[in-house]
């Protein structure tokens, strides 16, 4: 809409029917007003424009109705401790929205998904005690492009009968380790204090 400005005798009048012209046709943009205005031969500054539009209102432009919805935000990324817990996890244990998060990353990365392959059939040799399978299995991580199971890989060849007993057989050093464990900790305890004696007794006590 426009509303009527003021008639004070300026520089500006020769060029204000040109302006309102150009205002009704929808250029509002002041500065490039002032660049038209130059190139028709006008002296005065950007300031002089600005006062001369200050009494003009601009044009509401409405909505349109059937605007689209705005899309929604990104789902923030998983943690990556968390993607490892659904990964070395019993899949049947899985809450529904990990297994789905968890699927969808496997969908999107193949080395994550072979990775979760190989860890997985790694924990059903642990779990049924088939430890003949972990030739096949090695075979299988050397020839996906797995660096950091490759590693591992290589460990395990340098004790091999050692590996393939600890998945074959039922019985664990966990309970040595523990003792092990309570060893170093009763030494750190008395280091610089007691001597050998006191540290044999404490530990058979």
């Amino acid at each position: 809409m426009l509303v009527k400005a003021t008639n004070q005798a300026s520089i500006l009048d020769e060029h204000k029917s040109y302006l309102r012209q150009r205002w009704r046709e929808g250029c509002h943009d002041i500065p490039q007003l002032h660049r038209e205005l130059r190139a028709r031969g006008f002296t005065g500054d950007i300031q002089c424009v600005r006062r001369y539009f200050r009494p003009f209102k601009r044009p509401h432009s409405p909505k349109p109705k059937n605007s689209p919805a705005s899309a929604p935000e990104p789902r923030p990324a998983p943690k990556p401790r968390s993607v490892v817990r659904w990964i070395i996890a019993n899949p049947g244990r899985l809450a529904e929205t990990d297994a789905a998060e968890l699927k969808e990353i496997r969908a999107a990365c193949p080395h994550l998904d072979a990775t979760t392959h190989r860890v997985r059939d790694f924990a059903d040799m642990m779990r049924d005690l088939r430890g003949e399978k972990l030739p096949a299995w090695m075979d299988h991580v050397l020839a996906d492009d797995l660096p950091a199971l490759h590693s591992l890989v290589n460990g395990m060849k340098r004790d091999l009968d050692a590996v393939t007993a600890g998945l074959s057989t039922p019985w664990s050093s966990g309970q040595v380790e523990g003792h092990v464990t309570g060893v170093k900790l009763l030494k750190r305890m008395g280091y610089g204090r007691a001597n050998l004696d006191l540290l044999r007794r404490r530990i058979l006590a």
